[in-house]
């Protein structure tokens, strides 16, 4: 435990750790993170998520699986979302997006390398297939929401214009087609993006530590509350729901440890995107983030 907490878990969360010190020190700014957080978000995540989903085996994902963990993700979103709003009083687009905290795991970015390091490729598949799933379906339905939330008055033809032009969106649609017409991404192509892509989850991660460490981080109900949903109701949901499915290998243990994964940075990077207050969705990534250390080294 020990070990995987040193060499695999604790490497990765040095980024974020490091951008938070930094932006404790005054040495990079918010307007300065924020500018790293939209290139990563809009530029190197879609190289990364592109060969992803163009490349994956959808043939060797545990189906069964993927949908009990879906409808897993459904229940404890609900769950937050009237939590969020109806206990906590919070504005629609960051209740939405809170509880879009407690499902969209820091897969892509934190637990994917991690599993990585850990288990290797083959060992990983889950991971991988969760990401693919994250990223194709969980990803591309919170990017279309909030957009059509944040911007009620606008035309459908403008919404359409706005979300279609999105290049994380279109990144996990071009990448479908690819995979599914049987087509290969040209070799050069494929080296662009892995170099591009390889920068995204550090750029990230550092530049979210950077815009949390001007926040507010003593937890409040409201953090507590979303937080304890993310950490103990989602994974021990995803437990129990996996124990009427047979499955082979290492798929429930290693769904049950990406659900007990810290709260994604997608959730804070859509409210930045859209201008939704952060002062409670950072914390929960904060706490979710620390937090979590132990039971994924535990879990792992």
């Amino acid at each position: 435990m020990l070990h995987i907490l040193t060499h695999d878990i604790l490497p990765v969360f040095s980024m974020l750790a490091l951008g938070f010190l930094l932006g404790r020190l005054g040495k990079i700014n918010r307007e300065e993170a924020a500018a790293v957080n939209r290139v990563a978000f809009l530029v190197l995540q879609p190289a990364l998520i592109l060969p992803l989903i163009a490349r994956v085996d959808f043939g060797a994902f545990q189906l069964g699986a993927l949908g009990v963990y879906a409808l897993c993700q459904a229940g404890t979103f609900l769950l937050a979302l009237m939590v969020a709003r109806k206990v906590f009083g919070r504005e629609p687009v960051e209740a939405w997006l809170l509880a879009m905290a407690t499902v969209f795991v820091n897969s892509l970015l934190y637990i994917w390398p991690i599993s990585f390091l850990i288990y290797g490729e083959a060992a990983a598949l889950p991971i991988t297939a969760i990401v693919a799933w994250d990223s194709a379906v969980s990803f591309a339905f919170f990017i279309i929401t909030t957009d059509l939330m944040s911007n009620r008055g606008a035309s459908a033809a403008q919404s359409l214009r706005r979300v279609g032009s999105n290049p994380v969106l279109g990144a996990i649609l071009l990448g479908a087609a690819v995979n599914l017409a049987g087509l290969a991404v040209p070799e050069p192509v494929l080296t662009a993006m892995h170099f591009a892509g390889a920068g995204a989850a550090p750029l990230t991660l550092f530049a979210l530590g950077v815009i949390l460490s001007g926040q507010r981080i003593v937890p409040d109900g409201t953090v507590i509350g979303i937080s304890a949903i993310k950490l103990l109701v989602f994974p021990a949901l995803v437990f129990t729901a996996l124990q009427v499915v047979p499955l082979p290998g290492t798929w429930a243990q290693m769904f049950v440890l990406n659900a007990a994964g810290p709260s994604g940075a997608m959730a804070f990077a859509l409210a930045m995107l859209h201008g939704v207050r952060t002062d409670a969705i950072a914390p929960v990534i904060i706490w979710t983030s620390v937090l979590s250390l132990i039971s994924l080294a535990a879990l792992a």
